[in-house]
């Protein structure tokens, strides 16, 4: 009988909206050494991992490509103290040859943070092979972040 309550809870999307923003992903401790655009992350961030962080501060992520496409960088922000003036992401091509920048005011991040339950930006990038990620805030709280990819081709056949 308990079996069944859990499976019907877990069908039904309860859970806290931490819960529901890391899904079935596992926290990867960014603990490796990829060498990427001249520099070095601490893992490659993908469809079944996270990582979680603190502001004030930066990261570097890598996310692997295997065709044009859409890429979105989510937060999930708690424990926050202070929102800051500004948090800056940039997504880069292969090799770095080129960046999509994003920028948020303070207000925006916390803001859309306890409105939506997230915050995300996103960037199309068309080369296939390794991007770098970085984002810097000095807004003062935790983070959780992930990484979403849908290919370019499947996103455009949507319209």
């Amino acid at each position: 009988m308990l079996g069944v309550a859990f499976l019907v809870a877990m069908l039904s999307g309860c859970g806290s909206v931490r819960e529901q923003f890391v899904g079935t992903r596992v926290e990867d401790q960014c603990d490796g050494e990829w060498p990427i655009c001249r520099t070095t992350v601490g893992c490659i961030v993908g469809d079944r991992s996270y990582v979680e962080g603190r502001f004030p501060g930066q990261n570097k992520l890598s996310v692997q490509l295997f065709e044009p496409s859409t890429v979105t960088l989510s937060f999930y922000i708690s424990e926050v103290a202070g929102t800051g003036e500004e948090t800056r992401i940039s997504f880069y091509e292969t090799e770095c040859a080129s960046r999509v920048r994003r920028v948020l005011s303070g207000r925006s991040l916390i803001g859309e943070s306890e409105t939506r339950g997230f915050v995300s930006r996103e960037a199309d990038l068309s080369e296939v092979g390794d991007h770098l990620i970085e984002f810097e805030s000095d807004a003062r709280a935790r983070y959780l972040a992930k990484i979403d990819v849908v290919p370019l081709r499947l996103k455009n056949a949507g319209n």
